[in-house]
């Protein structure tokens, strides 16, 4: 039963792929099938467990609502995208966003259930660091647009540089991963080589200091709810 639980799991997160937009579409009808017989699979498996758990326990337990609520929301999206698409009227599978639900809420998943868990008690605890980073974000953004903004800088492809505050915080917070240095910061470095300084200080303090303390926020609050769920009652 759980080598079948997972495999059907499997099969409808990996949907995914074949649905449009996919990388490999498949028919409409063929994903639609398969989509059905896992669906049909995990009420079956819900209603095994019915069968065998006291009523009251049953509706008790938030994981078997969650997957009730889950199947019943995948058919009626399903069965509204067909009925679209008979029409020609594009739209959106947005039951999408709960498949993982099977994944976690099955008797199953016990494991993962624990590190879900972990990381929703996480959450509330890394939310000052992250508030902290977030406004020396806007801070060097708003030191970047003082700087920039009336320079009539621009980009090589002939954009304007640095003059929009929203496309400022952006561009810095991709450069926190590094992913767009020194590209971002060339135009200024090219109309004076001082204003390297501002980059380096940036990356100074947003990508080693905090991107570090955020690390080990996560990582020390992570560990810590982890071995509170372990040691606790079998969830």
């Amino acid at each position: 039963m759980r080598t079948a639980t997972y495999f059907f799991i499997f099969l409808n997160l990996s949907l995914a792929v074949f649905e449009e937009p996919a990388v490999y579409p498949l028919p409409f009808l063929v994903t639609s099938l398969v989509e059905v017989l896992c669906l049909l699979v995990f009420f079956g498996r819900l209603t095994h467990f019915a069968k065998v758990t006291h009523r009251s326990i049953f509706w008790k337990d938030t994981k078997n609502i969650c997957i009730m609520a889950a199947v019943l929301l995948s058919l009626t999206d399903l069965a509204i995208y067909g009925i679209l698409r008979v029409y020609n009227v594009k739209s959106i599978r947005w039951s999408r966003i709960v498949r993982p639900i099977f994944l976690i809420n099955f008797a199953e998943s016990r494991q993962i259930r624990r590190a879900f868990r972990s990381i929703r008690n996480t959450l509330p605890e890394i939310t000052y660091v992250f508030l902290l980073f977030m406004f020396s974000l806007l801070m060097f953004s708003l030191m970047a647009l003082k700087l920039f903004g009336e320079r009539n800088l621009q980009t090589a492809e002939g954009l304007p540089y640095f003059r929009n505050y929203l496309q400022i915080v952006f561009d810095l917070y991709v450069l926190v991963t590094t992913a767009n240095s020194p590209d971002v910061m060339m135009p200024a470095f090219d109309f004076s080589s001082w204003y390297a300084l501002f980059f380096i200080a940036f990356v100074i303090v947003n990508t080693y200091i905090f991107m570090s303390l955020f690390l080990a926020v996560v990582y020390n609050n992570y560990k810590k709810h982890l071995k509170v769920i372990f040691g606790g009652t079998n969830y």
